[in-house]
């Protein structure tokens, strides 16, 4: 087995799916995790990669978000679609950033992406509050590769 398929059981991948749609449920916001072994590329241009390949940034808002994990390199990225990128500060993630390694960091990674994912949707609320008729417009299953 891979670290990818060691990282999370499946009653914890559960978990994970089920934060995404609660997140989801404050924001119009869309948000994705993606999980793999291992990048030979830089982490943030492998993330924008993935971001194109998920098809981010096929929102009516451009307000997608992807957590990034290549797990055996122990590298986090976090990207927001230009929608989002135009409204918010610089540092926009650090705050979900450090509550995924806070967990990460014990060993827990099921609670790192819990706590990240409901994170990124108190942050996306701000800026993209949940309206009455938007609808889920990517998948809410965790990606792996």
């Amino acid at each position: 087995m891979s670290k990818v398929e060691d990282f999370l059981t499946r009653e914890e991948e559960m978990a994970v799916v089920e934060a995404i749609r609660i997140a989801e449920k404050n924001t119009s916001g869309e948000i994705r995790v993606h999980l793999e072994p291992h990048t030979e590329e830089d982490a943030f241009d492998r993330a924008a990669e993935v971001f194109d390949f998920l098809h981010m940034d096929n929102t009516k808002l451009s307000n997608g978000v992807l957590i990034y994990v290549a797990v055996e390199d122990r590298t986090i990225v976090i990207m927001g679609d230009k929608g989002i990128n135009d409204k918010v500060p610089p540092h926009f993630w650090e705050s979900t950033n450090e509550a995924i390694i806070k967990q990460f960091k014990k060993g827990d990674m099921k609670q790192g992406l819990i706590d990240g994912i409901l994170n990124a949707g108190e942050q996306l609320k701000k800026h993209f509050p949940y309206k009455k008729k938007d609808v889920n417009e990517l998948p809410d299953d965790i990606s792996i590769g």
